[in-house]
């Protein structure tokens, strides 16, 4: 499965949304489910998707669906594929 979906099945899937509802330049302020619960939730689904354990610190400064991905690309994950 190619990042952006792998993605997209793990933010669908923690913050109860329809698929037709993702995209990339969703915001935490657009989805009523992501709250510090949401946060932790998003981080762990992150270290089982992509194998990177996010700080506390990184997982607090997220906000959108493109910082998690500016985040993973830092870190060697690739999201043009």
């Amino acid at each position: 499965m190619r990042n952006q979906e792998k993605l997209k099945t793990l933010i669908v899937d923690v913050f109860l949304l329809k698929k037709t509802e993702f995209n990339l330049e969703l915001k935490k302020e657009q989805i009523e489910t992501w709250d510090s619960l949401g946060t932790v939730s998003l981080a762990v689904g992150i270290k089982d998707s992509f194998g990177y354990h996010m700080s506390p610190e990184e997982a607090t400064k997220i906000r959108s669906v493109q910082d998690i991905i500016n985040l993973l690309e830092t870190k060697g994950i690739s999201f043009r594929d």
